[in-house]
């Protein structure tokens, strides 16, 4: 008998015998089916040091530039060269374990580093970081919310539990004051800051719960509310914000909130997965990004076994609602604009047009355009290079607990097809042992038998451009037909 297979949703915390997808790897939902996840690219040329982070900031007359950050040091890209200029303004002292942090202000960039003072940068005119004020706090995180700069974990005597604000409008000012409006405030339950998200409310990420602090005015200036009591963000550096959803890692598993509610995004679906998979010693060199062209939120991370090296993607569709993975070399991932770059400019890339390693139809190649981007070692990286090399894995196919042959498979792979491979066992308690895979013949068919009640199959998308796996068509024989 014949039968239509569509790849269905990744539900690793589920049985395979459900039919959900045992892996989806390299690959990111779409609606119907899976699409491929680019390769990271070399975009920069070698910092003095190794990055933690990366970030693009807007200037006045609309093109972007674009800065990371080292332990020690701060950078500008060249785009003449793809260098990365030092533009410190001092030599810095990031702590073990943080890493920069920035948010824009109109024109100025603000840098947070958990132990020196905020640093700014107004765009198109700083040649060099400095601090953004005298009485500026030294925080870990910062953000912007309505017309305010908001720091939290305020290191300058210790206060884990302070959010301060800036002036009203006024970055360069943060002295108290209830003309300026410039205050802070201490949460007293929760434990510590893990982070900030902004807008036109803040959402404030404590250890043990989540509050919102919205803009009251004089005296009080911002109302703080706590919305979740006991459940906080477990790891500062899975927190990351797109159009006013904020998502993070909680010591049970991932979570959106969107101001008023929190809401689980990955129960019985990813999250025993992830605390399995995870080495929790170096969960703090986990990282977090938006891809705003495939509507995707990733965060990379260290598993097991790995010596705290990143090596994992764990990506989540927040149209869909459905989760994929991916292998990665990347040490932190990171949203990023480009800048323009002309046809010239492109000598920097590659020694010719033809060399290089991103299409001229990329994004990459058109300025103020939000994108997927990281850091490896001491560059900056965009993943825009050629597809990753994706597996996707079906759940147990079985008829009624019949033993079967599976004869024929047809992959249903948009502009490309598909290399299988199949595993068939008789009972659930039996190893899961796929064998050699199978290329698909001229005809887009691979001819296979292999017997047993339960049939898992193995697809690796082919085709340079290959678009989006779909399914198979299969043929399954009951044992004694034809």
């Amino acid at each position: 008998m014949n039968q239509r297979i569509t790849f269905g949703e990744w539900l690793p915390d589920q049985p395979s015998v459900t039919g959900a997808l045992v892996k989806a790897n390299n690959v990111f939902s779409k609606a119907i089916g899976y699409g491929a996840i680019p390769s990271p690219v070399d975009y920069s040329q070698s910092a003095s040091e190794n990055l933690t982070n990366v970030v693009a900031g807007r200037n006045p007359d609309g093109t972007t530039s674009i800065f990371a950050g080292s332990e020690t040091n701060l950078y500008k890209l060249d785009t003449a060269d793809l260098s990365l200029d030092d533009v410190s303004g001092s030599t810095y002292a990031t702590p073990v374990g943080q890493r920069w942090r920035f948010t824009q202000f109109g024109h100025r960039l603000i840098a947070a580093n958990g132990f020196d003072r905020l640093q700014g940068w107004l765009l198109g005119t700083s040649t060099a970081w400095a601090n953004l004020a005298a009485d500026a706090p030294k925080s870990r995180y910062v953000t912007v919310v309505r017309d305010f700069v908001v720091s939290g974990y305020v290191n300058d005597s210790g206060y884990s539990s302070r959010i301060q604000w800036s002036a009203l409008n006024d970055e360069t000012s943060w002295t108290t004051s209830a003309t300026t409006q410039a205050d802070f405030q201490d949460i007293p339950d929760g434990g510590s800051v893990v982070g900030i998200t902004g807008g036109e409310f803040g959402l404030i990420f404590m250890d043990r719960s989540i509050h919102r602090m919205s803009y009251v005015g004089s005296p009080l200036v911002f109302q703080f509310d706590n919305i979740s009591r006991n459940l906080g963000c477990y790891e500062a550096n899975s927190i990351i914000q797109y159009q006013g959803v904020s998502f993070f890692l909680s010591d049970d598993g991932f979570y959106a909130c969107e101001g008023q509610n929190i809401i689980p995004i990955g129960n019985e679906k990813v999250n025993r997965f992830f605390y399995s998979d995870v080495d929790e010693v170096f969960l703090s060199n986990m990282s977090a990004a938006i891809d705003p062209f495939r509507n995707l939120v990733i965060w990379s991370y260290a598993a097991k076994g790995q010596g705290g090296n990143v090596n994992k993607l764990l990506i989540y569709n927040f149209e869909t609602k459905k989760w994929s993975s991916g292998n990665t070399d990347v040490d932190r991932v990171a949203d990023a604009s480009t800048p323009s770059v002309s046809l010239e400019g492109l000598d920097a890339f590659s020694t010719s047009i033809d060399a290089l390693t991103t299409s001229l139809d990329s994004r990459q190649w058109v300025g103020g355009k939000m994108m997927f981007a990281g850091v490896r070692n001491a560059k900056i990286v965009t993943f825009t290079g050629a597809n990753l090399t994706a597996t996707i894995q079906t759940g147990d196919l079985s008829a009624e607990n019949r033993k079967t042959a599976l004869t024929l498979v047809q992959p249903i792979v948009d502009n490309g097809s598909a290399s299988v491979a199949i595993s068939s066992r008789n009972l659930l308690s039996e190893q899961v042992t796929f064998g050699t895979a199978s290329a698909a013949d001229s005809e887009n068919r691979v001819s296979i038998r292999s017997m047993g009640r339960y049939h898992q199959l193995e697809f690796t998308p082919t085709g340079d451009n290959w678009r989006t796996a779909i399914g198979a068509d299969v043929e399954l024989v009951p044992m004694g037909g034809r």
